[in-house]
């Protein structure tokens, strides 16, 4: 375990044959943080650090990569380099039969693993229910995650697949339609998913926005941020919403959707 996961407890969790390490950390009801590409980055390990600093426990699932590695070690830069480091993360991701990447029209595998992780975490932290974040080629895991009643406050942070290749790629998200009519009746009856992306962002077109708009109505709170709230020394054009394009300030659009996501967690699982 890196320093960047200092103060988080490891462990591992089973269902039906498939194992998953995970990291927690907190007390109070349970929001499972799901990484992006490449993984559990020290910035990833912040942000559910200060999920958990905000009353509640965070479970951070390893799905892929280096837990706790830095993306960029030794301040690598330069767009090629950047570019090779996301592109080889992502072909591990791209082989792996727990992820629907191109495939339209399906919850990825992995998502019953995700389920089973957000149960077990409820009867071990108590509440009215759960939260989950989920990032990148993670983000719609969690809106495929809220089929079960103890999801409360599902967030879909820059939710990236399936790969857009096409219009109708673009204007759809990966969940399978039988997921999404029972996600469309408990909005219906009063579950609200947030959603976060930069406007300029290819991976996460506006019309998936709409998309989701359409589909849950007003029960979809989507910020789009414009690109150049983004942090500026960044090394991938503007995309991760809660990480490393965050801009930790005080009145910073990306600070102002941090927060709106923690008080989303805080109000919907009901922190004191």
């Amino acid at each position: 375990m890196t320093d960047a996961l200092d103060g988080f407890d490891r462990a591992e969790f089973t269902d039906d044959g498939v194992t998953h390490r995970y990291y927690r950390r907190g007390s109070g009801p349970a929001v499972i943080v799901i990484p992006e590409i490449p993984g559990i980055t020290p910035k990833v390990a912040a942000f559910a650090r200060g999920v958990s600093d905000a009353g509640c426990t965070v479970y951070v699932p390893s799905l892929f990569g280096v837990d706790g590695a830095d993306p960029f070690p030794g301040g690598v830069t330069g767009p090629a380099r950047t570019g090779a480091l996301m592109a080889r993360a992502l072909g591990r991701v791209c082989v792996s039969r727990e992820f629907t990447v191109f495939a339209t029209g399906r919850s990825s595998p992995v998502v019953s693993w995700l389920r089973a992780l957000a149960r077990r975490a409820h009867a071990e932290c108590g509440g009215p229910g759960v939260g989950a974040v989920g990032m990148c080629v993670t983000g719609g895991f969690a809106l495929a995650m809220a089929v079960d009643d103890t999801m409360l406050a599902p967030v879909l942070s820059q939710p990236s697949l399936p790969v857009g290749l096409t219009p109708a790629r673009r204007r759809t998200i990966d969940i399978s339609p039988g997921d999404l009519e029972t996600v469309k009746v408990r909005c219906a009856r009063g579950l609200q998913v947030m959603g976060a992306r930069f406007e300029g962002d290819r991976l996460v077109p506006g019309s998936r926005f709409d998309f989701l708009r359409e589909q849950l109505g007003d029960a979809f709170i989507g910020v789009d941020l414009p690109d150049d709230a983004a942090a500026p020394d960044a090394l991938i054009p503007p995309h991760s919403v809660l990480t490393e394009h965050l801009i930790d300030q005080p009145g910073q659009p990306t600070h102002d959707t941090l927060e709106a996501v923690i008080a989303f967690f805080r109000r919907k699982l009901e922190v004191e």
